[in-house]
């Protein structure tokens, strides 16, 4: 039997940056979380130690700092692109190099004034090799609620099931979406916006039997709606709202008063693609 080296990156991962642009009295903040990964030829530094291919993650760290502030920050998918390609231009044993970023929104009080916004966080990942470059944007924790408009019913029972019908239910979930552009280049910006408008919208106006099917007309809701999408993939965990059983105070509960679930929660998960998109380059996303 031979033991032999498998697939492996390194890279530094969460490097936190603030970038403050100064234009006289009024400033733009943006706010991100910086994580790289390098692979390629490393098989010395695993096998004898040798660390001639090794670039320190420490250098990856001040590079994120330095493009900062000679190139400055904008999109975060146009930010990933510019390290990612330096990485892979500037290192002959990287043949990889992907930069995953979070994007913090704050919004704007004053010139020079910000409230942090925490209703959800922006993503962008994204791949460069000497072949391909691939870019994929997205969201995470964005909670939606409907009070009504949603049912689940007609399921299979058998002896362990309990959960009775309902034809009238909360249907809450914290959105987990991530979506891949068919080219590295774009208005980035209005292309998240519309998107996170497209997922929003959908929600709100889909009449659901299942969270499975509200998956389905988010995804093809943005799809529609979004020509440089080529793909998006979702992962809504299902925040379920219990019914109180107020009748011990001889009080009615007509779908009004509800314990907030915690865990444990469904998870649905799900993919919706054009059936002529050309297929990843790489695995984006797990």
């Amino acid at each position: 039997m031979a033991i032999v080296l498998g697939p492996n990156r390194y890279g530094k991962a969460e490097t936190r940056l603030v970038r403050v642009s100064r234009d006289g009295d009024t400033h733009a903040l943006v706010d991100l979380n910086v994580s790289v990964a390098l692979s390629g030829d490393l098989a010395a530094t695993h096998l004898t130690g040798d660390n001639a291919g090794v670039l320190p993650t420490d250098t990856m760290k001040n590079t994120v700092y330095a493009f900062a502030k000679k190139h400055g920050v904008g999109e975060p998918e146009e930010f990933g692109l510019l390290l990612a390609r330096h990485f892979v231009a500037t290192q002959p044993q990287v043949k990889a190099a992907r930069v995953s970023i979070e994007s913090f929104g704050w919004q704007r009080l004053g010139p020079h004034s910000f409230a942090r916004k925490g209703d959800h966080t922006r993503l962008a990942s994204v791949l460069v090799t000497d072949e391909f470059e691939q870019v994929v944007s997205g969201v995470t924790g964005l909670v939606l609620l409907n009070s009504t408009a949603s049912e689940f019913r007609g399921f299979p029972r058998d002896e362990y099931t309990t959960l009775p019908e309902t034809t009238d239910r909360i249907l809450a979930t914290a959105v987990d979406a991530r979506w891949r552009h068919l080219s590295a280049s774009g208005d980035f910006a209005k292309s998240y916006a519309a998107a996170l408008d497209a997922l929003t919208s959908a929600f709100v106006n889909t009449y659901s039997s299942s969270l499975q099917q509200t998956l389905f007309s988010m995804g093809s809701h943005v799809l529609s709606q979004r020509p440089e999408i080529a793909e998006v993939r979702l992962a809504l965990p299902n925040k379920h709202h219990y019914l109180v059983d107020l009748s011990p105070f001889d009080l009615a509960n007509d779908n009004e008063v509800f314990i907030a679930g915690d865990r444990p929660y469904g998870l649905i998960e799900g993919t919706v693609t054009r059936d002529d998109a050309p297929p990843a380059a790489a695995e984006w996303y797990s």
